[in-house]
This record gives C-alpha cells, sequence and structure tokens, in this order.
C-alpha cells in the first residue's frame, strides 16, 4: 500500500493541537508536569508527532488526588442537589454532541481507528453515557427499615434507614482502543453518583481526554471534581493506585496489568472495576442465517483493527456451513481497504503502534509455522495489518489461547452442540460471546451455558449505557454500563436511631 500522507484537519481539531493540548489538569488549572517531563503522542497511520504531552507522575498525581479530595466536601460539588447534577450531565452530553465531529476525528487521529466508526459509533456512544447517567442523580435513594430489636427504651421506637453516599475519590484508568467511550463509561457514573476522579488516558491516546476536560469546564463541572494526569503507566498509573486517598480504582486494559493492580489495591483495600482481556467465541449453527452470521462476526474481529475487547476471535463454525463461513469471512477481509483514518476510502487504519502491529504479526507468523492456514492476510506493513482468516489452529497455540488484539480470526468446525460449547467455555477469559441461530430454545439453551459476561444471540458488539457489561473468569471484576455501573461509585450507610 502506499504510504498514507497526514490529513487536512478541521479548524476546530487544528487549533486545539496548535493550544498546547498536553497539560495536566489538577484543581481546575492546566499545568505542566512537576518535572518538566514530556512525551509525544503520535498519528500511527504516519508516525507523524501530533503533541507533545505533559508526562505526569507521583508528584502531580498527589496533587490531583488531593484536589479531588477536597472537591469532593466542598458545597459546590457535595452541596449541588440531584437535579442539578442531572442537569450538568446532560450538558457536557449536549456539548459533546456539539463537537462531535471534532472529537471524532482527534479520536481517529490519535488512535488509528476509521472515521466512521468514530463518528457514527464510539463518539454517539460516549455521548450517550452521559446522557443514561443524567438520569440517575434523582434516583439514587436509601430504604427505611423496620427492625425488630429489643433494647429499645420504653416509650421510644428505632427508627433505620440508609444513606447512599459517593464512594470518594475515583482513580479511572483507561486503555488506548476505545479511549473516549471508555473515559465516559467511568466518568458518567462516576459523577451522577457524586463522586471526584482522577482520570490517566492512555499514554498512546491522550489527546480525546484533554479536549473533554476543556468540554467538562465549560459545562460548569466545579474545579477539582475532575483532574485529568497523562503520563505513563507504571509512573503516573501506579502512583494514582498506590495512592491512599483513592477510594476506588476503575481500570480497563490487560489481564497481566489486572492482577499486578489487584496486589497494589489490596495494601489500603481499595474498591476495584476490572474490566481485562477477552478471547469471544463466536458459534455459528447450520440453522443460522448465515449471510448475516458472517457479516457480524467479520464486522467483530475487523472493525477497529481487532482492537476490541469483545473481538469475535474464534469462530466455531458447524460443518455443514464452515466452507461457507470461511470463504464469506476471507472474502470479506480482502474487500476492505487499508489507509488513513482519516481517508474517506479506507474502511480500516493502522494498529495503535509498531509494537503492537509486531505482535500480531509474530503471533501470526508462530501460528503459521506450527501447522495454522492463513486462508487470507498476515501481512504487515509498518503498523498496517491485514484482515486475516486462519484455519487448522489447534486448541493449544496461542492464536487459539492469547488475546491478539489483531484483525485475526481463527476459524474451527464442530459437530455437536455440547462439544462446541465445551470449547468455546475452555479459556481463561469469559468477557463476551455470541450465537448465531434461528432455534430459539438453542438461543436460550446455549447462551445459559456460556461462561461469558455478555452473550448475544444473532448479532455482535451490540453495546450500549443501558446494558451491563461485564467479564467472567480473568476477564475482570465488576460490572460497568446500566444501574450495576452506578453501584461501583457508591456506599451504602445505615443509620439507627432512637426516637
Amino acid at each position: 500500500m502506499t504510504p498514507p500522507s497526514a490529513p487536512t484537519l478541521r479548524d476546530g481539531v487544528a487549533r486545539f493541537l496548535a493550544d498546547d493540548p498536553g497539560r495536566l489538569l489538577i484543581g481546575g488549572s492546566w499545568q505542566a508536569a512537576a518535572s518538566g517531563e514530556t512525551f509525544d503522542t503520535f498519528d500511527p497511520a504516519t508516525g507523524q508527532a501530533l503533541a507533545s504531552v505533559a508526562r505526569g507522575d507521583a508528584a502531580d498525581v498527589a496533587q490531583a488526588v488531593a484536589a479531588a479530595r477536597e472537591a469532593l466536601h466542598r458545597p459546590d460539588w457535595r452541596g449541588m442537589s440531584p437535579a442539578d447534577r442531572g442537569a450538568l450531565l446532560w450538558r457536557i452530553a449536549d456539548l459533546m454532541q456539539e463537537h462531535l465531529d471534532d472529537l471524532a476525528e482527534l479520536e481517529t487521529l490519535d488512535q488509528g481507528k476509521n472515521l466512521r466508526t468514530s463518528r457514527f459509533g464510539e463518539v454517539p456512544a460516549a455521548i450517550n453515557q452521559f446522557r443514561y447517567y443524567a438520569g440517575w442523580p434523582t434516583k439514587i435513594f436509601g430504604q427505611t427499615i423496620p427492625t425488630s430489636i429489643s433494647r429499645t427504651p420504653v416509650g421510644k421506637e428505632l427508627f433505620a434507614y440508609t444513606r447512599r453516599e459517593p464512594v470518594g475519590v475515583v482513580a479511572a484508568i483507561v486503555p488506548w482502543n476505545s479511549p473516549l467511550i471508555m473515559t465516559a463509561m467511568k466518568l458518567a457514573p462516576a459523577l451522577a453518583a457524586g463522586c471526584t476522579i482522577v482520570l490517566k488516558p492512555a499514554e498512546n491516546t491522550p489527546l480525546t481526554a484533554a479536549f473533554l476536560g476543556r468540554l467538562l469546564q465549560r459545562a460548569g463541572v466545579p474545579d477539582g471534581v475532575v483532574n485529568i494526569i497523562s503520563g505513563y503507566g507504571a509512573e503516573a498509573g501506579q502512583a494514582l493506585v498506590e495512592h491512599p486517598d483513592v477510594a476506588k480504582v476503575a481500570f480497563t486494559g490487560s489481564t497481566a496489568v489486572g492482577k499486578r493492580l489487584v496486589q497494589t489495591a489490596s495494601t489500603d483495600l481499595t474498591r476495584l472495576t476490572l474490566e481485562l482481556g477477552g478471547k469471544s467465541p463466536s458459534l455459528i449453527l447450520p440453522d443460522a442465517d448465515i449471510d448475516a452470521a458472517i457479516e457480524g462476526v467479520s464486522r467483530g474481529i475487523f472493525d477497529n483493527g481487532g482492537q476490541v475487547c469483545v473481538a469475535s476471535a474464534r469462530v466455531y463454525a458447524h460443518r455443514d456451513v464452515y466452507d461457507r463461513v470461511v470463504e464469506g469471512m476471507a472474502a470479506t477481509g480482502e474487500k476492505l481497504r487499508l489507509g488513513h483514518g482519516l481517508d474517506p476510502n479506507a474502511d480500516l487504519g493502522p494498529l495503535v503502534s509498531t509494537p503492537q502491529a509486531e505482535r500480531v504479526a509474530s503471533l501470526v507468523d508462530a501460528g503459521a509455522a506450527d501447522g495454522a492456514r492463513v486462508v487470507t492476510g498476515g501481512t504487515r506493513e509498518g503498523t498496517f495489518y491485514t484482515p486475516t482468516v486462519l484455519t487448522d489452529v489447534r486448541a493449544d497455540m496461542p492464536l487459539m489461547r492469547e488475546e491478539i488484539f489483531g484483525p485475526v480470526a481463527v476459524v474451527t468446525p464442530f459437530d455437536e452442540i455440547d462439544e462446541v460449547v465445551a470449547w468455546a467455555n475452555d479459556s481463561r477469559y469469559g468477557l463476551a460471546a455470541s450465537v448465531w441461530t434461528e432455534g430459539l430454545s438453542n438461543g436460550h439453551r446455549i447462551a445459559a451455558q456460556l461462561e461469558a459476561g455478555t452473550v448475544w444471540v444473532n448479532c455482535h458488539s451490540f453495546l450500549g449505557p443501558e446494558l451491563p457489561k461485564g467479564g467472567h473468569k480473568e476477564s475482570g471484576w465488576g460490572t460497568e454500563n446500566g444501574p450495576q455501573g452506578l453501584e461501583n461509585y457508591l456506599e451504602t450507610k445505615t443509620v439507627a436511631m432512637v426516637i
């Protein structure tokens, strides 16, 4: 392919990039890192530096946590009425909608994904997170509790009730694959609950967080309620998790990092919500709408270059339709055009970085050397990797066991339902799965048997703020989205009083 050239940017994005966008937001002030250190963030398609970003470390984290802790108890935030807090979240959504095209272009520029994915998928989904949780502050309430305690003094009675209160300062740590929607999934419910936040975006993709921070200020979020610390995980991220005044960590990322966070957080019993890795299976039964299944699982693995936690990486097709599925997925992948994410003629952009592209290529090359058959794809050029379909992959190969995070699908035939359910569950991950069948009973029965936090039937990657999303096994702890997502950021206090 021809190396992509630097695109012409929207005026709003060009102005933002020219206006020193890489500063830290602490206590309402945009500032350099205490160390004065910076790092560059790059357009992965061209390798061109987009901006110099402050390299926050433990000193900046300490300042940000102190600002968040002070804001937690300040009257302009703690005393804000539930209705006003909901209205604030709605204003944030309105401002994001106003700047939707700028956010989409910036997300594509920094991460690499196709602009259509950003413009019509992920940025609207991030906006919907704030709109959904804008309705919740007025619906957070406790309960009165009838009691049978016999020690109440004569002539008195015991009145008992619960209060729901914000958990405190939240550390929100988000990944690079879908940074804006992952940020919104943490900020919206945390703000609805009345928490304050220190946000650490991934070092690969810090720019939409900085843009959003400016919108939060315009919306009227009080100083210190949301703080943004860019930097590296081993420096800023580790310091944030270790800080004793952080009450809650909400993390999305790899299982390996999640396990390290558990060890760190155990020192102070910091609460954790973890959305971790996945190796999602898709089961295609012989009675499925095969054309729809091919389209669905292909989109599920090729969209965003397969850099999706719920990507349909393991496809199991009944032997009666197996050849058709393999051919259909291969044909779909071969039609996709690679190019800069802002190129309107491109279907897929680059992977997020050269190391990520090298990792994907090494896993595919090792699998091919061990007997896997590359039906289509399997080639890398710089940060670009072609959509790839593999067959003849054994159950013990890393291609079948490890999260690749690239546009790489493994397709395997099966004969019996019980057999394929066992194969699907033979994974340390349990984030998501899909089942493709026109049989109502099979759909329900298999969905119940699959060990996954989300199961889609006749669709894949259908997500929304109202749909709880969590992982089983090593795919995480806790649930985001829906009422369950709000619970992550609330404590229950019991009050019992003699009256």
